[in-house]
C-alpha cells in the first residue's frame, strides 16, 4: 500500500461530485456517470466491519471512476501499466485506525459482475469491502492470501442488512 495525497486535483478531469459524507466516510465520483445510492446503509456496514476488527474510521474516501482514470492512478503512483477494479492507498499513521483512499473503476466492476454472473451491486460491495480489508491489513499477493481474502469478503458481505 502506498501513500496517496488526499488532494485529488491532479486527476480531476471533470467536476467532483460529493454524493454523501458521514462519519468520516466520503463518496466521490470522478470521470464517470455513476450514482451510488444506499450511502447511509453502506456507511453503517463499513463502520460495522471496522468495529468488528477493532479499528476506528478516521477518514475513508471512496473515489468511483472510469477505467482510464484508475489506469492513470495505477501508472502514476504504483508504476503498474494494468487495468484493475480497485486500488487502495493507506494513509494511516497507526495500526488501529482507517485513513485512506479507495479508487474503484465502475466500468471494471460492471464488466466483472457480468463475467461472474453476479449482480452489479454485489460485486461493487465486494470490491468496496476488499479495499477496506486492505486497510485492515489483509493482503492478496499469493493464492493462499487471496483465498483468505475471499473468505473475509464473504463474511463481511454477510454482515449487510440492506
Amino acid at each position: 500500500m502506498s501513500d496517496f495525497p488526499h488532494d485529488h486535483d491532479e486527476f480531476e478531469d471533470n467536476d467532483t461530485t460529493h454524493e454523501h459524507e458521514v462519519h468520516g466516510i466520503e463518496f466521490l465520483v470522478e470521470d464517470v456517470e455513476f450514482e451510488l445510492g444506499d450511502a447511509e446503509s453502506l456507511t453503517s456496514w463499513i463502520e460495522q466491519v471496522a468495529k468488528v476488527h477493532e479499528y476506528e474510521i478516521v477518514q475513508l474516501t471512496y473515489i468511483f471512476c472510469s477505467d482510464e482514470y484508475l489506469h492513470k492512478v495505477n501508472m502514476e503512483y504504483l508504476d503498474h501499466d494494468t487495468y484493475t477494479d480497485v486500488i487502495t492507498f493507506d494513509n494511516a499513521d497507526t495500526s488501529d485506525i482507517i485513513e485512506g483512499d479507495i479508487f474503484i473503476s465502475v466500468e471494471r466492476v460492471r464488466d466483472n459482475a457480468e463475467k461472474l454472473g453476479v449482480p452489479f451491486r454485489d460485486e461493487l460491495h465486494r470490491v468496496m469491502i476488499h479495499g477496506v480489508l486492505h486497510l485492515l491489513g489483509y493482503a492478496d499477493k499469493d493464492l493462499l492470501s487471496q483465498t483468505a481474502m475471499r473468505k473475509k469478503e464473504d463474511y463481511c458481505l454477510s454482515l449487510r442488512t440492506f
